[in-house]
C-alpha cells in the first residue's frame, strides 16, 4: 500500500453523523462480539464456541462490506467516532476472508486521507492485513503469545520501526509492549470509545481484538 503522504487524525469535535442507523448496528455488532474476542486471545472458548464466534464475525463483516461498498469507508463524518471505531474492529476479524479485509483497509486509508478516519487505527489494520498475506507488518502492533508473554510478530526494517509509528500516532514500540502487557492482565475491558487511545492488539492465530 502507498503510504508515501502519511495520513493524520484529526482533533476537531465532529459533527452529529449522517446515519446513525449505520452507526447503531456496527457499535453493537462490534460491542456483542467484544466479549468473545477476549476469551478467544485467552484460549477460553470451547471449539464449539470458537466457531460460533467465526460465524458472528463473517456475518459483522458482511455488513460492513455491505456499508463500505455503497458509502465508502464508515468514517467519522457517516457513522461518527464511536461508530467508525467499531467498523474498524470488526475489519481487524475478517482475517478468514482476507480479499475483503484488504479491501477495508484500502477503503479506510482513503478515508484517513480525508481526513474521516484513525490513522493508528489505520496501521493496526494494515499490519493485520499484511500478516494475513504473509508478508511482515508496517507498524508492530500485532502480537502473538509466547511463552513469556506477549512477542511481536514479524516487523519489516525493525530499525525505523519507532519512525513510522510517531508518523501515525502510535506510542514508541517498547511503551506499547509495556502498556498491552499490563491489559492482558485485567478483566476484559468494556469496548473503547472512539476517544480513548488505542494500543496493540495480541494475535492469536491473527483474529483478536483486545
Amino acid at each position: 500500500m502507498n503510504t508515501d503522504h502519511r495520513p493524520h487524525d484529526r482533533s476537531i469535535m465532529d459533527p452529529e453523523p449522517r446515519r446513525t442507523d449505520f452507526a447503531t448496528e456496527l457499535i453493537t455488532r462490534a460491542k456483542a462480539a467484544s466479549d468473545s474476542w477476549f476469551l478467544l486471545n485467552r484460549g477460553r472458548l470451547s471449539d464449539q464456541e470458537i466457531g460460533r464466534c467465526r460465524l458472528t464475525d463473517h456475518a459483522n463483516v458482511e455488513v460492513l462490506r455491505r456499508i463500505t461498498a455503497d458509502h465508502g469507508w464508515p468514517g467519522w463524518s457517516l457513522v461518527g467516532r464511536d461508530g467508525a471505531t467499531a467498523a474498524w474492529r470488526i475489519a481487524l476479524r475478517a482475517d478468514n476472508r482476507p480479499a475483503i479485509q484488504r479491501y477495508l483497509t484500502d477503503r479506510m486509508y482513503e478515508a484517513v486521507r480525508a481526513d474521516e478516519a484513525s490513522a493508528s487505527q489505520w496501521a493496526h489494520l494494515t499490519d493485520r492485513c499484511l500478516l494475513g498475506y504473509g508478508a511482515a507488518q508496517e507498524y508492530g502492533t500485532q502480537y502473538h503469545h509466547g511463552s513469556d508473554g506477549p512477542q511481536r510478530l514479524l516487523v519489516n526494517d525493525p530499525g525505523t520501526l519507532d519512525e513510522r509509528r510517531t508518523e501515525v500516532g502510535l506510542p514508541p514500540a517498547a511503551v506499547a509492549l509495556e502498556r498491552l502487557i499490563r491489559r492482558l492482565a485485567d478483566e476484559p475491558p468494556r469496548l473503547a470509545s472512539a476517544d480513548e487511545e488505542q494500543g496493540d492488539v495480541p494475535a492469536a492465530e491473527l483474529a483478536v481484538v483486545a
